[in-house]
């Protein structure tokens, strides 16, 4: 009994382990220097996702009153509840560059995980359902066909990035979190705003209009505005001169 005791105890030594789930990824996305040359303002590119709920206005007031362009991420949620701001956007096609943040707001992730409390879509299947979804919603609003897909949570694994580019989709990632999912305070989201550099891609969030965060985006972005900084939209940009982990 004790040599069959230990070859059993050799035998689980030597047998496989589990394979470790797929790494997810949160990737980085910056603008190129500028072409015009070393002399010109630095530049931003300032984004904003609307996961569900309302509108903040606070910001939104801040970059039509200031004629600031922003990319704004939607979920089909977001769109049907905020239907008179979008038509509000839709009266400023120079400001406003409308892109897919998917249908439900779900992780578009193809692997059974929860990620911050949101269970991911879980298969490829899902995680085209996800993006397709919330690019009919968009169009059925008039608006562009999107070109850029940010996903809920900004994390993927490599096959769902791959995937989601195989559709036609550039991914946005980001260089600056500006108000931490929208859960800082008004001082370190301002903070985090106005130290933004040349290049920097910035995201926050313009569906939490009770959340203090929202205050701090608006001044943020006033500060960088007073800094002399230029902004930009997402497309703005040509594809192949986007640096980070999209390409």
């Amino acid at each position: 009994m004790k040599t069959v005791s230990i070859l059993f105890a050799s035998l689980v030594l030597l047998a496989p382990t589990a394979h470790a789930a797929p790494a997810l990824v949160e990737p980085d996305l910056r603008l190129p220097s500028n072409p015009a040359g070393k002399d010109q303002p630095p530049r931003v590119a300032l984004t904003l996702d609307a996961c569900s709920g309302a509108t903040d206005m606070r910001i939104l007031g801040t970059l039509i009153e200031n004629r600031i362009p922003a990319t704004i991420f939607v979920t089909a949620r977001w769109l049907k509840r905020n239907g008179l701001v979008v038509e509000v956007m839709k009266a400023h096609p120079d400001l406003f560059e409308i892109e897919d943040h998917g249908a439900m707001h779900v992780p578009p992730i193809d692997i059974k995980v929860s990620v911050y409390g949101l269970a991911a879509a879980g298969s490829s299947a899902a995680v085209a359902a996800e993006v397709e979804g919330g690019a009919a919603a968009i169009k059925a609003h008039g608006l562009a066909a999107p070109r850029w897909f940010r996903g809920a949570t900004a994390k993927y694994t490599h096959t769902s990035m791959s995937q989601i580019r195989e559709m036609g989709y550039r991914i946005a990632g980001y260089s600056v979190n500006g108000d931490g999912g929208s859960l800082l305070g008004a001082a370190m989201a301002e903070k985090r705003i106005r130290n933004a550099r040349d290049g920097d891609v910035i995201i926050a969030h313009i569906n939490q209009p009770t959340h203090a965060a929202g205050a701090g985006v608006a001044r943020g972005i006033l500060d960088l505005k007073a800094k002399g900084y230029s902004f930009v939209r997402l497309n703005d940009i040509p594809d192949e001169m986007t640096v980070g982990a999209t390409n």
